[in-house]
């Protein structure tokens, strides 16, 4: 009964030890997840009567290129918006720094998006939103590039491309070198953007090239991922002129 005892004993003691190892790994593993670009920041720009915008800045390398990222112009596009909000910020080894300025619309947001009415107050309140704050932000803000994030809903010839609202631009060729190097980005232009005259048009006519990425919007969310990491490596890789 004794030597039994002290088997128990001896049991039990692994077992503790067991547990108390795999508590201190779990612990390293929670460590090594931790947020990554700890000197990234948020600052609240515009809290307007149809919305608010933000922006999140320095992702990435603060001492290198500027590059502006903008989500929510249309509103209900927003799974494409989240899935740039999820992946860029979360990144390391970035070449270049990383703003995302985020529109949110809180008043008549609408239907766009989930096949309905593409011409909801919502999506041009979030239009005006963006010329009104955005705009001016990105055209005085010394960055090389803006990019413009939206979906859509499979009506084009393409459902995952790139492309500028402005015929031989700067932001034009940008945007076929993110389409040449990538598999699941097309360079693609339809014949009409309701939110170039908001935000990629006057950002182009003033000196910062600014294009569109456009995603399916009914595409698997592992879909959505892939392709928004490729934009954005191909961006990272980009030779900015």
């Amino acid at each position: 009964m004794f030597k039994k005892d002290h088997i128990l004993i001896l049991i039990l003691i692994i077992i503790i030890l067991a547990i108390s190892i795999a508590i201190i790994s779990m612990s390293h593993v929670d460590n090594t997840v931790s947020p990554k670009n700890t000197s990234s920041t948020t600052e609240i720009i515009a809290n307007d009567t149809v919305g608010t915008v933000k922006v999140i800045k320095n992702i990435g390398n603060p001492n290198s290129k500027k590059i502006a990222y903008v989500v929510g112009v249309h509103p209900l596009e927003n799974e494409t918006h989240k899935t740039l909000l999820k992946l860029l910020p979360a990144l390391t080894d970035l070449n270049y720094c990383y703003d995302i300025y985020v529109i949110n619309v809180t008043k008549d947001i609408g239907h766009y998006g989930d096949g309905y009415s593409d011409n909801s107050p919502g999506r041009q309140n979030g239009q005006n939103l963006a010329y009104k704050y955005v705009y001016p932000q990105i055209a005085e803000g010394d960055y090389e590039l803006a990019v413009d994030i939206h979906s859509n809903v499979g009506a084009y010839e393409y459902k995952t491309f790139v492309f500028s609202p402005v015929k031989e631009s700067l932001s034009g060729e940008y945007a076929k070198k993110i389409a040449d190097s990538s598999e699941n980005i097309s360079y693609y232009v339809p014949d009409s953007t309701t939110s170039g005259p908001f935000l990629t048009v006057p950002l182009n006519e003033n000196g910062v090239p600014a294009f569109y990425f456009e995603e399916y919007s009914f595409a698997p969310q592992g879909e959505k991922d892939s392709h928004m990491l490729e934009l954005i490596h191909a961006i990272d890789n980009l030779e900015l002129k």
